[in-house]
């Protein structure tokens, strides 16, 4: 993201994140954490594509899942030996009643609208309940953050801005170190006369002395 002064002379780079963490959890690391089981899944329901399906795909992901639900937490939990703060209780709460109503959706999928059978329209249930939970739990962070903003101080939001001013420099350093190298850029903040500090131009090297 490109920031400008306020003369709109000068542009400062910084790095800001592309995904939202909580949506970047609730997509690409469960689909890396949960890929053996998807796949084992597809390749044999392509291999019995004519028959009756197997269960080890299906019984698989319900397993995995059950464990990282269970297990995991809870061994997470032992592992510290003090307690831990859920930092976004709204997500939480939004990921934990979506992570319960998957068993009961399965089980009256499964036992009461088609015994044994995934039916189609079942099936595009289930894609439209998981985004539901992305839109609900994305929706659940931006509130959290928004509360969050509002509960902070005069001195906590001074802390912030300091923060994102130190990014602004070291991304600006790291555009000139990426032009003329990391050793110039500290031959000049270290004061040093090397023929490389010399020959670089004089606003990026004041520019580096003031970032110092």
């Amino acid at each position: 993201m490109s920031l400008y002064s306020k003369d709109g002379k000068s542009v400062h780079k910084i790095d800001v994140p592309v995904w939202n963490e909580t949506v970047a959890n609730l997509t690409l690391m469960a689909l890396g954490s949960s890929a053996p089981e998807i796949l084992l899944s597809v390749i044999q329901t392509i291999q019995t594509i004519d028959r009756l399906p197997p269960v080890m795909g299906p019984s698989t992901i319900v397993g995995s899942a059950a464990f990282n639900l269970l297990v995991i937490s809870g061994v997470s939990i032992l592992a510290v030996e003090e307690p831990k703060k859920i930092n976004d209780l709204g997500v939480f709460a939004v990921t934990s009643v979506f992570s319960l109503w998957a068993y009961i959706w399965m089980l009256v999928v499964l036992t009461a609208t088609s015994p044994e059978y995934v039916t189609l329209v079942e099936a595009i249930i289930t894609l439209v309940f998981f985004v539901l939970l992305i839109v609900i739990a994305f929706a659940a962070d931006k509130i959290n953050a928004y509360i969050e903003d509002t509960k902070k101080t005069k001195e906590e939001q001074d802390a912030d801005t300091k923060k994102d001013e130190i990014k602004i420099k070291k991304n600006e350093l790291r555009r000139i170190a990426g032009e003329y190298g990391e050793n110039t850029v500290i031959e000049v903040a270290q004061g040093m006369n090397s023929v490389n500090a010399a020959e670089m131009p004089r606003h990026d090297y004041h520019k580096i002395i003031s970032l110092y």
